[in-house]
């Protein structure tokens, strides 16, 4: 028997379109003698209608930050516009910073020349930042699980602070 995988009104992606669509009606296939349908399609208002395998659920962002996985890595590339020589005022002469996302050093970010040139330092910061997002995530994540389980026992100011954190791991997720 067939159960019905998403809701209405959930966004999905559509594989065979290569397109967003939001389910606008489940469409259950009944047969005589059985208690349930025996499949269950989906109207995306696509022209047709689409089949679960077809379709793929939008992830939410806690879903794809795992703490379990390797962490963002501060790399550095070597300066391929300028020599060592003429960018001695850079933390880092000769090269410049990338942060790498993917256990196979592949993605992440990374800073064009001229602007890295124009301000060494607050791009060095930002990269360190970046590089260090996950940690201050997992650990807002078991603040916020600690303030959860003991809420009257903190300060007025600390729980203000905490609940603001909450608040901003909130927005996070729902980016």
């Amino acid at each position: 028997m067939a159960k019905a995988v998403f809701q209405r009104n959930q966004k999905v992606w559509v594989e065979s379109v290569g397109a967003w669509a939001v389910i606008e009606k489940i469409v259950p296939v009944w047969a005589r003698g059985f208690d349930e349908p025996v499949r269950v399609t989906y109207d995306v208002g696509l022209g047709r209608d689409f089949h679960a395998h077809e379709l793929r659920p939008e992830q939410s962002s806690h879903d794809l930050i795992n703490d379990d996985e390797p962490s963002w890595r501060l790399l550095r590339a070597r300066n391929k516009w300028q020599q060592p020589d003429d960018c001695a005022h850079h933390p880092y002469p000769g090269t410049y910073p990338v942060v790498v996302t993917d256990a196979n050093d592949w993605g992440g970010w990374r800073v064009p020349g001229a602007e890295y040139d124009r301000d060494p330092l607050k791009i060095e910061f930002q990269a360190r930042l970046i590089a260090s997002t996950r940690r201050l995530l997992s650990i807002s994540r078991h603040l916020a699980a600690l303030v959860d389980e003991h809420n009257g026992d903190a300060k007025q100011q600390e729980q203000d602070d905490l609940s603001a954190m909450a608040d901003l791991l909130d927005d996070l997720e729902d980016l």
